[in-house]
């Protein structure tokens, strides 16, 4: 069980965490955010312009706190990793103070009757520019390129700062905790393959919007896609007892498992199930899995 650093925690400063980039936590703590979504403004500090990344939360103290961050220079971009209500909410209220155009990953509305629990879509989210893989925004000094890492979610993006090298990610990569993929948006299969695209990339450290900044990345990248791979043997050789329903794999995958995370477990088993039952090796029954025959 991850544990959680003691109180206070930085909520509302803007920390310097390299020479173009400072952090701005938002004051929404979770099993989920760990001690919050953390803002990023970019551009130099006596620049005449910058960005945001994640703005956050709609919480007024939270946009306050970016704005004094920005320290009146230009806001060029808005710019949204994904849709969940921990990221993107702000960006709207932020638009309206600042006339910056909200830019980066697509809208994305999920209607579902499944249990959740991941933070839910942001239906409030309108960009006025979709950025594609390999796409740019930039400022004075400061460039920055959509890298699209589906799988947490089907529009999420990273974004790479060309000056650093370093790579903003989101919910994609987290040194925290690993990133929960919810069907039937979250796609275990789409979440691999892009682990395995940052593996080929040469960014030198990650920013997450939960979590300390990552300095060995690749390192923690292929710890993850092992980590996943781990889990797909144990379901795989669960199967291979007996059938079972998604919440009978939950005590053997997860020993002392917080109550409060038993639904993401869940979510996260089913995510490698779907993705097992598309490579033709598990298939469902009466909701009850088991593995295909042959």
């Amino acid at each position: 069980m991850v544990t959680i650093p003691p109180q206070p925690w930085p909520t509302g400063l803007a920390e310097e965490v390299e020479p173009l980039v400072h952090r701005v936590l938002a004051p929404n703590p979770s099993p989920y955010t760990f001690t919050g979504t953390q803002t990023y403004v970019v551009g130099t500090a006596d620049g005449p312009d910058c960005a945001v990344i994640d703005p956050g939360p709609n919480e007024p103290d939270h946009i306050e706190a970016i704005i004094a961050a920005i320290a009146g220079r230009k806001l060029v971009a808005i710019m949204c990793t994904h849709t969940h209500r921990d990221h993107s909410p702000a960006a709207a209220p932020l638009a309206a103070a600042t006339g910056a155009p909200i830019i980066g990953c697509a809208p994305l509305v999920l209607a579902t009757d499944l249990p959740r629990s991941d933070e839910s879509f942001d239906t409030t989210y309108a960009p006025d520019r979709v950025l594609e893989d390999g796409e740019a925004v930039r400022g004075t000094a400061w460039t920055l390129t959509a890298v699209a890492t589906p799988g947490h979610t089907s529009n999420h993006l990273c974004f790479a700062l060309e000056e650093s090298g370093a790579l903003f990610t989101g919910d994609h990569v987290m040194g925290w905790s690993t990133s929960v993929v919810v069907p039937p948006d979250g796609d275990m299969g789409d979440y691999m393959a892009s682990l395995e695209k940052l593996m080929a990339r040469d960014d030198v450290r990650y920013h997450a919007a939960h979590g300390a900044a990552i300095e060995k990345p690749r390192q923690l990248v292929r710890g993850m896609i092992g980590h996943r791979r781990q889990r797909e043997a144990q379901i795989l050789r669960l199967l291979g007892e007996r059938a079972r329903p998604v919440s009978g794999f939950i005590p053997d995958m997860y020993k002392g498992l917080d109550p409060r995370l038993i639904g993401a477990a869940e979510m996260s088993v089913t995510a490698h199930l779907i993705d097992l039952q598309r490579r033709g090796l598990a298939t469902c029954d009466a909701q009850e899995w088991r593995l295909v025959s042959g």
